[in-house]
């Protein structure tokens, strides 16, 4: 501890955690998406054991962060909603990896 009674701990990188990842289910949606080269709305829906609802808007959010690209298309005559991480999208998740890398090695130092 510094003499002031604070740590001497580097904890900057935490304000850049970006909160349009760092929701819990946004995080789970992207770290699927950034290791598969898209996902239908089933597919996530089955793999994040989320709501139609919650996935929507999370979806939702992603999308209007830039992170997330949406393709509408029918199968079949069956509609299907593809997802798709986006250049963006892949930047942010890995710098929000980095970031938080470095709260965790400066916090278990």
């Amino acid at each position: 501890m510094k003499p002031d009674g604070g740590l001497e701990r580097d904890l900057r990188p935490i304000e850049e955690i970006d909160p349009a990842i760092h929701a819990p289910a946004r995080l789970m949606i992207l770290a699927y998406l950034s290791v598969i080269d898209s996902a239908d709305f089933t597919f996530l829906l089955n793999q994040t054991g989320l709501t139609r609802g919650n996935l929507s808007s999370h979806m939702g959010k992603l999308e209007e962060a830039g992170y997330v690209r949406v393709t509408k298309e029918f199968v079949e005559r069956i509609p299907r909603t593809l997802y798709q991480l986006t250049a963006l999208g892949r930047k942010a998740i890995t710098r929000y990896k980095e970031n938080m890398q470095q709260v965790l090695d400066e916090l278990l130092d």
